[in-house]
């Protein structure tokens, strides 16, 4: 697999954390209008419907859509009902910043699980910057305040965007290995399908349980319409379409290390849409993070 960071593949590995910070950003404006479970159903049953007509090989004789079905429903299980779900579940309890924040842990879980299950190579300077980045981590869980790392206190949404968190390192390792698939072989739409078509009978029974466990309702209004519109569009389609090549062209361990854009685009997002600017504790985790990136692209040179 070809590590070699080029700028093409940079801008492809930079969309994905713009998309996602704004969708931590929308999936906190409509918090209280749509549960975190359906609101994740109902945006990827409307990426289905825009994929099906762009992906029509991936209905073909020997396309792999039926034969693989196990490997297709791993990833639409982790990337599309689990990822997504815990993440708006994340954001009742905790901010997009946190939230974004927290998912900063990816390079040290992509190290791990390509080590542990890949047999991917560890380099130093991917340590350094995993570390720092983990480092940032902890100052932002620890909200400015070591006491709280002493005595340890998690909020909710934290722990569960940590499981995200893992669930998506876990995800792109498993998409870099599907190489040897016909879909993969014939667009990344149809790629996309695969495993949205199959996240989508996820979604939907973890949609279901949701209903029948509690007594959230849908509250519908133009601001709930816009965000499923942007979501749909951006954090879903375009943001996997470049996730997807960008890992493909340099590998899951580089790739994780621009997840940790993320959290500097949610910033800038929050300050200006959600009227919640960032705390200094913020601003040490950004300089922690920013360095950890610039170590960990050494590998590629």
């Amino acid at each position: 697999m070809n590590a070699r960071l080029t700028p093409w593949a940079a801008l492809l590995l930079i969309i994905p954390p713009l998309m996602w910070a704004g969708n931590a950003i929308v999936g906190r404006m409509v918090a209280p209008l749509i549960p975190p479970v359906t609101l994740n159903f109902v945006r990827w049953f409307f990426a289905l419907l825009i994929l099906i007509p762009l992906a029509r090989p991936a209905f073909g004789r020997g396309s792999g859509l039926l034969s693989n079905w196990r490997r297709y429903a791993v990833l639409g299980l982790l990337g599309v009902g689990l990822y997504n779900g815990f993440q708006y579940l994340a954001l009742h309890t905790s901010s997009p910043l946190n939230v974004t924040l927290v998912g900063a842990s990816m390079p040290i879980w992509m190290m791990m699980i390509g080590a542990l299950f890949f047999r991917a190579p560890v380099t130093r300077w991917q340590v350094l910057g995993a570390l720092l980045s983990i480092a940032g981590v902890v100052v932002v869980l620890a909200h400015g305040d070591w006491r709280q790392l002493a005595a340890l206190r998690f909020v909710a949404g934290d722990i569960l965007m940590l499981i995200a968190t893992l669930l998506w390192a876990l995800y792109s390792w498993l998409l870099a290995n599907t190489a040897d698939s016909p879909i993969m072989r014939s667009s990344w739409a149809t790629l996309l399908l695969a495993q949205v078509l199959y996240g989508v009978g996820w979604s939907a029974a973890f949609a279901g349980v949701e209903w029948v466990a509690t007594d959230w309702t849908i509250h519908w209004n133009a601001t709930l319409v816009l965000a499923l519109i942007y979501v749909v569009l951006g954090p879903a389609l375009l943001a996997y379409r470049c996730w997807g090549e960008g890992v493909r062209q340099v590998g899951p361990a580089l790739a994780g290390v621009f997840f940790n854009l993320t959290p500097i685009f949610a910033a800038v997002m929050s300050a200006l849409w959600l009227g919640d600017p960032p705390q200094w504790h913020h601003g040490v985790a950004f300089l922690l993070i920013v360095c950890g990136i610039f170590l960990s692209a050494r590998r590629a040179d």
